[in-house]
């Protein structure tokens, strides 16, 4: 599945569902860098993609950088109108809040 999404990279069909998607390819694989890396592509083309911010924040995640994803993808989700993403997002954040102390 991996070498199939990675051969279409850089062709007419790359674009931020083919990152994300192989992000979350990668994050199966156990392959967290790459995953982050795709999945970062993935919200730079796409900065309204509250699926790709979650999945970035987990890929992530116990880190300063994740609570920004989480929190940069909640507010793309509240301005799409994704209110479940923005809520599981809301629990995710609040529970890394305490574990870090907030820190960020």
């Amino acid at each position: 599945m991996i070498s199939n999404l990675e051969k279409l990279l850089g062709g007419p069909r790359d674009g931020a569902l083919l990152r994300y998607s192989l992000g979350l390819e990668y994050e199966k694989a156990g392959r967290q860098e790459d995953a982050a890396t795709q999945l970062r592509e993935a919200v730079a083309r796409d900065p309204l993609y509250s699926a790709a911010w979650k999945a970035l924040g987990r890929v992530l995640g116990e880190s300063a950088e994740a609570m920004e994803a989480y929190r940069r993808g909640i507010e793309a989700a509240g301005r799409k109108g994704d209110r479940q993403a923005g809520k599981e997002m809301t629990v995710f954040l609040r529970r890394l809040e305490k574990k870090l102390g907030g820190a960020a």
